[in-house]
């Protein structure tokens, strides 16, 4: 009766071990598939630019970023006041370039910001 036992328990532990096995294989296979998958994808892509066709600076220099003052356009009025304005007649919220170019420094003897703790304006 001890043997019919024993022989039991190597089967489930058979079982086990071959399911283990089934388990790695079936990993296995997956990124095998996976990497001849994404092999096949990247081959249907578009080549790298060649060194011909990089882009280029242009012949006048690089270009530099522009500081200026902004101001807002005037929002268009409806015909009469009743009417309403709906966003496409409205359009793109644009600006134009400000008339006076200086930039806005705080005043002498303004804290700057509420509760700064500074004398504020005397």
């Amino acid at each position: 009766m001890n043997s019919a036992v024993h022989t039991a328990s190597m089967g489930a532990q058979v079982f086990g071990y071959v399911l283990i096995l089934l388990a790695g294989v079936a990993c296995a296979a997956g990124l095998i598939w996976a990497f001849r998958l994404g092999f096949r994808v990247r081959s249907r892509e578009p080549a790298p630019p060649r060194p011909d066709e990089q882009p280029r600076m242009p012949v006048s220099g690089p270009v530099h970023e522009i500081r200026e003052m902004r101001e807002p356009d005037e929002v268009p009025r409806a015909a009469d006041d009743s009417e309403r304005l709906t966003p496409y007649q409205l359009g793109n919220i644009r600006s134009r370039r400000a008339a006076d170019q200086r930039r806005p420094r705080w005043s002498p003897g303004s804290s700057g910001s509420f509760g700064g703790g500074g004398g504020g304006r005397t």
